[in-house]
């Protein structure tokens, strides 16, 4: 009779072991989660590798890229353009972004910043205005017509988060992206470079700003645009102001660096809320292309 007691007694003692062995195995497994997936379980629209100076600064960022043009014939409110995406959606969706040259010029006059933007996670419309003297009010109102179109008729909108839009532009096309700031408060981040606009005052924009200017700006001089812009824009809103040393009016006409790496940084903070690119925007940008930088320093 001793014998069956011997076995009763082991198999509750065997299961108890292994359920002890089974947690003790559960939390050292939940020690060792990598803290990648903690952050892509806090933030979901985080893309792409941590960044690095080497990485913003690079003529690409680590998506493949792909474009397709889009014709005046085709859509309303604007005037066609050129729309850059990311070729994978292995990481999910991406905000989008929409950027307007400036006034009299094409967007084949800034078309380097749409595959340098879009490499970095995100889809980018570089628009076609309806008149090449459109002024920034009409800017403003066809880029949210841009990205009302990306969202809602285009091809790739199944790639674009509606939630995570941003606007961009050149001059007029810069004033133009302050006042779509202001039509839309919804809008995640605005970056309006060597800005252009009879308005001085912005104390309505609410959207995350950056804006770009050049001390040697004769067009749009920044003492009487980009740094009153800045200054009238509420500091609850975040906002930062990057002014590149010696840089004329047409500096986004050819690939700068200071801009693309600054422009970026932004657009992936606060469009998706990636505060692993904090450390770009607070302190900044130094060195000998930078004239000047000041910011809010944005909170988690």
């Amino acid at each position: 009779m001793s014998s069956p007691t011997v076995t009763v007694r082991s198999r509750p003692a065997t299961r108890v072991a292994r359920l002890v062995l089974a947690a003790v195995l559960a939390a050292v497994g939940a020690l060792a989660a990598p803290p990648a997936a903690a952050r892509a379980a806090a933030n979901p629209y985080e893309r792409g590798p941590a960044p690095t100076v080497a990485l913003l600064e690079a003529s690409r960022g680590p998506f493949a890229t792909a474009s397709q043009s889009v014709s005046s014939l085709s859509v309303s409110g604007f005037g066609g353009g050129v729309i850059y995406y990311p070729t994978s959606t292995a990481e999910g969706t991406f905000g989008a972004v929409a950027i307007s040259p400036g006034y009299t010029a094409a967007w084949s006059s800034i078309s380097w910043l749409g595959p340098r933007i879009a490499s970095h996670g995100f889809v980018v419309i570089g628009i076609e205005t309806n008149s090449r003297f459109d002024q920034p009010a009409s800017r403003g109102r066809q880029l949210l017509a841009a990205l009302d179109y990306l969202t809602q008729r285009s091809s790739v909108r199944g790639r674009i988060d509606a939630g995570r839009l941003a606007v961009s532009g050149h001059s007029m096309g810069g004033g133009g992206s302050l006042e779509a700031a202001v039509s839309r408060p919804s809008l995640q981040a605005a970056v309006p470079l060597a800005p252009w606009n009879l308005d001085k005052t912005w104390s309505g924009v609410r959207v995350p700003t950056l804006i770009i200017g050049g001390e040697n700006d004769s067009v749009a001089p920044v003492s009487s645009h980009s740094e009153p812009f800045y200054s009238s824009i509420p500091a609850s809103s975040e906002k930062a102001y990057l002014e590149l040393n010696g840089a004329s009016h047409f500096f986004p006409q050819s690939v700068n660096t200071p801009t693309a790496r600054q422009a970026v940084a932004w657009l992936k903070r606060f469009v998706d809320d990636d505060t692993r690119y904090e450390q770009f925007l607070c302190p900044g940008p130094s060195g000998i292309a930078i004239e000047e930088y000041r910011n809010t320093c944005p909170s988690a």
